[in-house]
C-alpha cells in the first residue's frame, strides 16, 4: 500500500447514509465506516457483518474514516494505526435521528450478543 495521500479522494461522495451491504440483504449494524478513496459506506468490525472490511479486501481501497457524528478519525488498514486526515465531502456521518445500532427496526433486541470482539 502507498502513500495515504492515494487512499483518499477527499471529493468522493458517500454511498448513502447506512451500509450498503447491510441495507440490501435486510440486516443491521453498530457503527459506520466510509471509504475515503470512493465513498463506500460499510458496517465496522465489531458490527455482525464486517462490510467496510470486506470492502477493503474486495477493493484494496485501504483508508477508511469514522461515519459516526462527532467521529473525525481515520485507519489505515495497511499500517493497522488510526491519524487524522482531511476533511471529506460532505455528508461526514450518518444522520443524527439515525439509530446506532441500525437502522431503526432490524436491530434485534439482543443485538448486543451478536456483536464482534
Amino acid at each position: 500500500m502507498s502513500d495515504v495521500s492515494e487512499g483518499i479522494d477527499p471529493h468522493a461522495i458517500p454511498s448513502g447514509t447506512g451500509c450498503v451491504e447491510c441495507l440490501a440483504a435486510g440486516q443491521w449494524w453498530f457503527h459506520l465506516r466510509r471509504c475515503a478513496k470512493c465513498g463506500h459506506i460499510g458496517c465496522c468490525d465489531t458490527s455482525p457483518n464486517q462490510h467496510a472490511t470486506a470492502h477493503f479486501r474486495e477493493t484494496g481501497h485501504f483508508i477508511v474514516t469514522s461515519f459516526e457524528p462527532g467521529e473525525d478519525w481515520f485507519w489505515n488498514y495497511g499500517t493497522e494505526k488510526p491519524f487524522y486526515g482531511p476533511r471529506l465531502a460532505l455528508p461526514r456521518s450518518r444522520p443524527l435521528d439515525q439509530p446506532s445500532p441500525g437502522p431503526k427496526g432490524r436491530v434485534p433486541a439482543d443485538w448486543e450478543n451478536h456483536l464482534n470482539e
